[in-house]
């Protein structure tokens, strides 16, 4: 009996060559397959089913790079080409280049044992300039068989040192007489592999002959992704021209313009989507209208509780605020500040413009000790006002549980501040009118839909960051928010100067801050890990705490602990003595990273600083600064660094620009890494375009996507067509978040 599945394969394939035409002029027949979900295209086709790939090597693509379809493969391009039209001589060679080719012959080989069931083939190659040696552990009997002396090859991979001799393992192979007749072009690709494929004998050469495969059984069937009228007002490549190009160049002109066309595609999508939730939410979202007229408590706490005046950039973020809550459109804010800018004093006025208008606020904050640090600063704030708040964080016992949850469905609790604690189905508004989400890429998408599920109508959202966030990645990330700025730090803020120290230079350390605790200042110590870890040579915590014991000897010195480990009660106890001064320092790892304000503390050591990102370490040196006098940020590393590590070690030290350390840090890791943001490439799968690096072109696509929804904002004129089954097809299977990012 036939395997069904290879019998819906067979079908799938008669129904698409028949069908092409017909559904590429006929809208509305290709528009309901579309939406019911039996999609007759060849790109959708398993993996399994490509010549010479079949069910175990299907597996293992799954399983090393994440590829199922035909479609999957077609869009894995290649890292990088390399001209295959030079050689380099023999004597040439060195451990620095990178791949190579040779041309010459084989002279001999040696088979050595290296352990009782494994064996080394060494074979002698040279080209009348010199003898290099060409080495394999895997596939001997294949390459002793195969090879003739007498005849010319083409080797090519990367030079290796071996004590005082270069070798090439493992290099791809081929007679130059074949060499030269598939030579097609000079631009030769290389695709990502893993150890394991290389194992079961699929390299990068495996991946290319497979992608010509693909591309030769797809010759006029790869479906259009852009406009014809779209592709010629921009100058773009067709799609099927595009990916033969990406994977066999003729040439770097056209490589170049292929890889324009897959950028330009993918950046306009996401504006095009983004903006178009943006777009729908504004015309019909309706919103709780907050009053101007009404802001009494707002008024009072202004001009009787804030003992400063507030900068011209808090002035501005609140004008806009204001603007949103005055609208009748729901607000949906992206609020950005640097460390110590004062977004909390924004939150706080924010939501007594909801408590002045009969409406409950709350703040969801990522974790317990950022939730009691926002709780102290609002009570303070609040202080003799007629406004109740209170805190609900994991470890709130079940009475005050209670006492919280009546207080909120009575009305009686105006603003309630916690953690996740906040989204659990137990707790119910009377009249939830905003929600403020701090540090939000810390919570799921669902995390945070939950908080907008409280209340019949969708409230109001502001959502805040300490991480200063590039402004193309701002346009990216956050398209669909309207997005504020506070880009100036309060006046009286002394500039807090950073300076890197080696892990040899630790005595000239402890002495800088014995003379800082003698001026009656306090220290925190960040360390990477809490225990020693045999993967990572980075400093760790318990080692630390026994070495500054040892530095800094009881009864003169006393030390708080912090770690991940520990129970809430315990850090909270620790915590306390240090901000009451009975200990001078606190040794801790990046659980203070966010919510610990101790004006006191003005020295900041971060050991094993390398191991940290430029983003965890800025967030780090903001803990210090917070009073009048001056601040100090102690970068202590190994005494051997990367480039790249130094490169972050110096920005540190140079900057104090939140902005341009994000800038920087953009550029050195690269969009994937950013912390608190790698979901897969933002949750945006760029194949080939770079946030850090094509900042021009998304400004350009933004703009062309808003001329396009500002004719057509629902994409449903006939020329946009394409444009909008590819949204949907984005969109499908996601629930729309959109009112709550």
């Amino acid at each position: 009996m036939l395997n069904l599945r290879y019998i819906l394969f067979w079908l799938r394939q008669v129904l698409f060559k028949f069908n092409l035409q017909l559904f590429s002029h006929h809208r509305t027949f290709y528009y309901f397959y579309r939406q019911y979900g039996f999609v007759m295209n060849i790109l959708d086709n398993e993996l399994t089913y490509l010549p010479g790939v079949g069910p175990k090597r299907a597996l293992l693509f799954k399983e090393e790079l994440g590829l199922s379809t035909w479609k999957d493969l077609l869009y894995t391009f290649p890292y990088r080409y390399i001209d295959r039209s030079k050689f380099y001589n023999i004597s040439e060679l060195n451990k620095d280049l990178p791949y190579i080719q040779i041309k010459g012959k084989f002279t001999h080989f040696e088979l050595t044992s290296i352990t009782r069931n494994s064996k080394k083939l060494t074979g002698y190659f040279g080209d009348g300039t010199g003898v290099v040696e060409i080495v394999w552990f895997q596939g001997i009997n294949w390459i002793k068989d195969s090879i003739n002396k007498n005849n010319e090859y083409v080797l090519f991979g990367k030079p290796k040192a071996f004590g005082n001799r270069i070798n090439i393992v493992h290099p791809d192979i081929e007679e130059y007489e074949k060499w030269q007749k598939q030579l097609v072009n000079n631009l030769y690709p290389q695709y990502s592999t893993t150890e394991k494929l290389k194992q079961n004998f699929v390299n990068s050469k495996t991946i290319q002959k497979l992608c010509d495969t693909l591309l030769k059984q797809l010759k006029g069937k790869i479906p259009e992704s852009l406009p014809q009228w779209f592709r010629e007002k921009y100058r773009l490549k067709g799609i099927e021209d595009t990916l033969i190009q990406l994977h066999f160049p003729t040439d770097t002109k056209e490589l170049t313009a292929a890889q324009y066309r897959i950028k330009f595609e993918e950046l306009f999508y996401i504006q095009l989507n983004l903006q178009q939730i943006k777009l729908n939410r504004k015309q019909s979202s309706v919103g709780f209208i907050f009053d101007k007229n009404r802001d009494n408590i707002v008024k009072e706490c202004f001009f009787k509780k804030i003992p400063f005046k507030l900068t011209n950039a808090q002035t501005r973020v609140l004008r806009e605020i204001r603007t949103d809550l005055g609208s009748g459109k729901q607000m949906n804010r992206l609020l950005q500040g640097d460390v110590g800018s004062g977004k909390t004093l924004v939150a706080l006025l924010t939501m007594l413009m909801a408590v002045d208008n009969g409406y409950q606020a709350c703040i969801m904050a990522p974790t317990e000790i950022l939730a009691q640090q926002h709780y102290r600063s609002v009570s303070t704030f609040l202080e003799g006002l007629n406004v109740k708040v209170n805190l609900l964080t994991g470890s709130v016992k079940k009475k005050k549980r209670t006492e919280i949850h009546e207080g909120l469905v009575s009305g009686e609790l105006n603003i309630l501040i916690g953690t996740h604690a906040l989204i659990e189905d137990n707790v119910e508004f009377k009249n939830l009118g905003l929600v403020i989400i701090d540090e939000q890429h810390r919570f799921g998408v669902e995390q945070r839909a939950k908080l907008w599920e409280k209340n019949d109508s969708p409230p109001h959202v502001l959502i805040m960051t300490a991480t200063p966030i590039p402004r193309t990645l701002a346009m990216t990330l956050y398209g669909d928010l309207d997005v504020s700025v506070i880009d100036e730090l309060p006046p009286g803020r002394t500039k807090i100067l950073t300076r890197h120290f080696k892990d040899k230079d630790v005595l000239r350390v402890f002495g800088f801050i014995k003379k800082q605790i003698d001026l009656g200042r306090q220290i925190y110590v960040v360390f990477p890990l809490i225990s020693e870890s045999e993967n990572m040579d980075y400093k760790d915590l318990e080692d630390g705490v026994e070495g500054f014991s040892r530095a800094f000897p009881k009864p003169k010195y006393q030390i708080s602990v912090v770690h991940g480990r520990m129970k809430p009660a315990e850090k909270e106890f620790a915590m306390k003595m240090f901000t009451d001064k009975i200990t001078q320092i606190m040794i801790a790892t990046t659980v203070i990273e966010v919510g610990v304000d101790v004006p006191n503390a003005s020295v900041m050591v971060i050991e094993s600083a390398e191991r940290f990102g430029l983003s965890q370490l800025h967030q780090l040196r903001g803990r210090v600064g917070r009073g009048s006098e001056q601040s100090y940020c102690l970068l202590m590393t190994g005494d051997k660094l990367s480039e790249n590590a130094y490169n972050r070690i110096m920005t540190m030290v140079n900057s104090n620009d939140g902005f341009e350390i994000a800038e920087t840090d953009l550029k050195l890791r690269g969009p994937g890494d950013l912390e608190g943001k790698q979901q897969s490439g933002f949750a945006f799968n760029l194949k080939m375009a770079n946030l850090s690096q094509d900042g021009q072109l998304i400004q350009y696509v933004k703009d062309v996507a808003s001329n396009i929804l500002g004719s057509d904002p629902q994409l449903i004129k006939d020329e946009n067509h394409i444009m909008s089954l590819n949204i949907r097809e984005m969109n499908k299977g996601k629930v729309d978040f959109g009112l709550i990012s």
